[in-house]
């Protein structure tokens, strides 16, 4: 009896574990089985479930790279698309950054006569830091000189903006803004007698001048932001400059000295 029983255990085994090998082979080669073509008994199949759960079940080694395999094309972030790189986001105003690093690729004329334009506001307040006078006459040269620039800049927004292609357009935002720096320099000219007020005019014209071309109004190149930035920053200077002299230094009028020397 006991024999009996021993035999047929062993060969409920022996075809328990070659219908688990055949299974795991067709599973490890990826052919899916065709229908019908092994038919497992139903006593069969409740015997496999009993001792796969009671005997330990030997994996074959293909079956382990299956698994991996099936782990790895199976993960959810090896289906994830890659991010693509995101776009460049649009320069803001930074002149240290980028418009200065362009400052020598603008046009040879553009930029000797850009600089040599600063021979008046600066010459004024050496002149008389120098003599140690101060010559009323010299700084209010210096302040029209202050106030054709102004409108010049005015002017040099309108020329471009006008032409076709322009990526200023010619509306009320660009034209009306372009005439505030020459009103500023029209309202400078008018305080003759009182060269304080006409230079904080014309301070105040080039900042918002400046403030214009760099923020507010679109279109110049970065090599043009940064000229402009220099320019108006040592043309305010000297402006400043000349107010400091005229509270230190005595005041002299030009047509004093020429009456002397004659």
């Amino acid at each position: 009896m006991f024999s009996s029983v021993t035999r047929r255990y062993l060969l409920t085994s022996c075809r328990v574990q070659s219908l688990a090998t055949h299974m795991l082979k067709s599973v490890v080669t990826c052919v899916a089985p065709q229908p019908n073509s092994f038919h497992i008994p139903q006593a069969q199949r409740r015997l496999f479930v009993a001792h796969c759960v009671q005997l330990p079940y030997r994996r074959p080694a293909g079956a382990c790279v299956l698994i991996k395999g099936q782990q790895f094309h199976s993960s959810t972030q090896s289906h994830k698309r890659k991010k693509t790189q995101e776009e460049p986001q649009e320069r803001e105003l930074d002149l240290l950054r980028y418009d200065m690093k362009d400052l020598m690729k603008g046009p040879k004329p553009a930029l000797y006569l850009g600089f040599s334009g600063l021979i008046p506001f600066v010459c004024a307040p050496l002149l008389m830091a120098v003599t140690e006078v101060y010559y009323p006459d010299v700084a209010f040269a210096q302040v029209a000189y202050g106030a054709s620039i102004l409108s010049f800049l005015g002017g040099a927004r309108w020329g471009f903006a006008l032409p076709e292609g322009s990526p200023a357009k010619p509306d009320w935002l660009n034209l009306a803004n372009s005439v505030v720096p020459s009103l500023f320099a029209w309202v400078a000219l008018l305080f003759r007698d009182s060269i304080t007020e006409s230079s904080v005019m014309v301070i105040m014209g080039l900042g918002i001048a400046l403030h214009y071309d760099l923020a507010l109004l679109p279109g110049y190149p970065s090599w043009f932001k940064a000229l402009r930035t220099i320019l108006t920053l040592v043309a305010t200077f000297s402006l400043v400059a000349t107010l400091i002299i005229k509270n230190v230094y005595p005041e002299k009028k030009l047509s004093e000295i020429f009456q002397k020397n004659n």
